[in-house]
């Protein structure tokens, strides 16, 4: 491989730049809809959500960024999730979701050059409770 970089100055601009937060209501129908999806049906998600359900509540503006840097790395995947549940999340809750891009890794891949993007995610309640903390990575290659 190349010693040349793959990391764009926008890519590179956009670490440790917080995101958010948006905002989500968490409504009795969405838990449902999510339940559904992923073939739960335990009567617990009438009242708060599913554990992968933070999963799905992200800072919009990151990800778009992040997935859509220019880049010559054109296959995209999600490397991995954690979630770190410190409350539940309920129905009813307002959650506000903030993230921000902690780590850029450029290494040698089988097929060429792969990158891996780290974030941060944090997830408060309406009351300032903080309720999940999450890290992604993301992979280009």
């Amino acid at each position: 491989m190349s010693d040349e970089t793959i990391i764009s100055e926008e890519l590179q601009s956009l670490l440790n730049v917080p995101f958010g937060p948006e905002v989500y209501d968490i409504e009795k129908g969405m838990v449902k809809k999510f339940a559904e999806a992923i073939d739960d049906p335990n009567a617990r998600w009438q009242s708060e959500t599913p554990p992968t359900f933070p999963a799905a509540l992200v800072p919009t503006e990151l990800i778009h960024r992040l997935f859509n840097a220019k880049s010559p790395l054109k296959r995209l995947l999600n490397g991995s999730s954690e979630l770190e549940y410190l409350k539940p999340i309920k129905v009813g809750d307002v959650i506000s979701v903030t993230g921000i891009l902690t780590r850029l890794r450029q290494v040698a891949g089988a097929e060429g050059p792969t990158l891996f993007m780290f974030t941060e995610m944090t997830y408060t309640n309406q009351r300032g409770e903080l309720v999940v903390k999450g890290k992604n990575t993301y992979v280009k290659y």
